[in-house]
This record gives structure tokens, C-alpha cells and sequence, in this order.
């Protein structure tokens, strides 16, 4: 008899997609059905800002409406669907938990092993996709490529860009430190080469590659990476160690006119302090993708200065992220049928 597999989807992580996967991987041994969360369409709840859901970070959906929807099924594969302690006690048959994220913010862990509930991720799922965009985020800046745009845009003409003292510096001139070296920041630093910029990587729990010490990846402590960066982008995951690390403290560390760049989580950084750093002059410019509280209120100041670039938790949004995240819980599930190893158990 087929397997039951519940399929919450999005309009980004499109529960056809999962489908197609698990039938590809797993054939008759599944049977699915699937539901369609309105996100990116409409926000996610960030656990980060006080979520409804004790110990759920990022997610999307009624518990009560979720429940009903999973019911019996014996795995549950999904994006965003929260399942927190209360949900586990409501779904007696549930045994695995496929989640196509880098890290399982939707679920409480605690929660799920004590009901011998097991749990798997898709870490690197969109590392491609958020460092390809990382890079278009730091030339945005060096090379003033927004500072032109909303000038154009705006039926001015800046011409004054191209005099010495305000025009754009080249990476081969650079120094770009790095802080964290996983998934994210260790392709960064591999689309860095080329560009032959000083690297900079801080990261207490990662040891450089042999190729990237041998390239002249250099492996600093975060005090030195900040004052001699000239752009310092930010890749860790939030945890208790890295939540405000970088603050007013910090910031005030960093090269006067240097930039700073954020595609990782919003949580990491001090807004109220940046915001300082940012209006003052010492810090030249910042690029932000991601926020604390998503979408950021009208009316936050950092909205309104000119020397920042925002973008709308965008990076990791790619066709192939899609894919990739798609096939890798279709071949969890499968390992799981087959009483195989599973490869990213949480």
C-alpha cells in the first residue's frame, strides 16, 4: 500500500515540483497530495520578531488548518509549513518531516525527537543562488551602480560620478572580508577570485580549504577582518552567539567608507546603530536583503537614507534552487522508504 506523503507548498516551492520529485525518486511507493501556502505573495511569521509559535522561527500557516490538512499522512514534505509541539501531539501518525530549507526554522526540534518524529533538511539548497547575488550586491556599491540607477530614474544625470573623488573603486583594489565560511561564504569567496581582491574570512568553526589558503584566502579573527575590510559582507546563520554581532561597537570598527553587505538574516545586525553609521558618513554604504521584521515597517529611517540598497529577501530565489531542493527531500523520502541512511538528518 502507497506511503501517505502531505505536500505544503508555496508559490515559490511549487508543490508540483515536489510531486514531480517524489514520483520520479520514489514511484508507486508514495501517494500525495498537496497544498498551496499564498507565500511570497503574502508574508511569512518571523519567530525572530515574537512569533505566535514558541520555538518556530520562520513559517506560514494556521496550525489548526495545517493539522487538518496532514491528518494521518506518514510524512509530511514542505517549505514553510510550521509544526510545533502542540501540531506533534494532534498527528500521531507522522513519522518524517522533509523540509526544503538550509536549516528546519519551521519545526520544533525538541518537540519532534522526543515524539520520535525524524527530520530532514536541504542545507546548500540555494548557497549558488545567494552568492551569485552577493556579488551583484557588492558591485552594486563599489561600482555605484544604484546610486546611477536612482539618479537616472529620477531624470538627473550624474555626471559627477565620474570625477576622482566620487567615483567607484574596483575589486582588484579591495579588500572584502568575509564573516562565515559555509555553504554561502565559501562560494563567495570562490566567485571572489577572479576579481582579485584581498579575502578576508572569519569563521571560529571552519577551517579554509587547502585551495583557498593556497589562493591567498587569508583566515582572520573578526576584529582584524573589520578594520581591514573594505567591504565586509555577512554570511552566518542566526544563532544565540551571532544575534546582534554586528553592532554599534563593531560598526564603529570598521574603515571609515567602507560597505557593508547582508544577505543572510536579518537578526545579525544592530538596524538602530547601522542606521547611525550609516547617516554620520563613517560607514560609505550598505546593501541589505534581509530584515529583522520582513516586510520592514514604511517608516523605518533606514528606508530613507541614500547611501543604502534594499532588496526584498530575494538571494536565494532561483529556478535551480527550486530543483535542487525538490529533488534532495524526494531522495530523503526515498532513502527513508528504503530504511537507507538518511543523508541530512536534523
Amino acid at each position: 500500500m502507497p506511503h501517505d506523503v502531505a505536500i505544503i507548498g508555496d508559490h515559490f516551492m511549487l508543490p508540483e515540483t515536489f510531486a514531480a520529485a517524489l514520483a520520479a525518486a520514489c514511484g508507486e511507493t508514495v501517494r500525495s497530495r498537496s497544498l498551496t501556502l499564498p507565500w511570497p505573495d503574502e508574508p511569512m511569521e518571523h519567530g525572530y520578531a515574537g512569533g505566535a509559535l514558541e520555538g518556530l522561527r520562520e513559517y506560514q500557516g494556521d496550525p489548526a488548518a495545517m493539522v487538518a490538512f496532514i491528518g494521518q499522512a506518514e510524512i509530511l514534505v514542505t517549505h514553510l509549513a510550521p509544526v510545533s509541539a502542540g501540531m506533534l501531539a494532534q498527528l500521531p501518525a507522522l513519522r518524517l518531516i522533509a523540509v526544503s530549507r538550509g536549516g528546519p526554522v519551521n519545526i520544533d526540534m525538541a518537540a519532534a525527537r522526543a515524539r520520535g518524529v525524524r527530520v530532514v533538511n536541504t542545507p546548500g539548497r540555494n548557497a549558488s543562488a545567494v552568492a551569485e547575488f552577493t556579488i551583484g550586491a557588492i558591485l552594486a556599491e563599489t561600482r555605484l551602480i544604484r546610486a546611477g540607477h536612482e539618479a537616472l530614474r529620477q531624470g538627473v544625470w550624474r555626471g559627477d560620478l565620474y570625477r576622482a573623488d566620487r567615483t567607484g573603486r574596483e575589486l582588484s583594489e579591495m579588500t572584502v572580508g568575509l564573516i562565515g565560511y559555509g555553504a554561502v561564504g565559501s562560494r563567495v569567496v570562490r566567485l571572489l577570485k577572479p576579481f582579485g581582491c584581498r579575502i578576508l574570512v572569519c569563521d571560529p568553526y571552519v577551517q579554509l580549504t587547502p585551495t583557498d589558503r593556497d589562493d591567498g584566502v587569508v583566515q582572520v579573527g573578526l576584529d582584524a577582518l573589520l578594520a581591514e575590510s573594505d567591504v565586509v559582507s555577512l554570511h552566518p546563520r542566526v544563532t544565540a552567539e551571532t544575534t546582534g554581532m554586528i553592532g554599534a561597537a563593531q560598526l564603529a570598527a570598521m574603515r571609515p567608507g567602507a560597505l557593508l553587505v547582508n544577505t543572510a538574516r536579518g537578526p545579525l545586525l544592530d538596524y538602530a546603530a547601522l542606521h547611525e553609521s550609516l547617516a554620520s558618513g563613517h560607514l560609505g554604504g550598505a546593501m541589505l536583503e534581509t530584515f529583522a521584521i520582513e516586510p520592514p515597517p514604511a517608516a523605518w529611517r533606514l528606508l530613507q537614507l541614500p547611501n543604502v540598497t534594499l532588496t526584498p529577501h530575494i538571494a536565494g530565489a532561483s529556478v535551480k534552487t527550486i530543483t535542487i531542493a525538490a529533488e534532495a527531500a524526494a531522495e530523503e523520502v526515498r532513502r527513508y522508504l528504503a530504511g537507507e541512511p538518511l543523508l541530512h538528518a536534523c
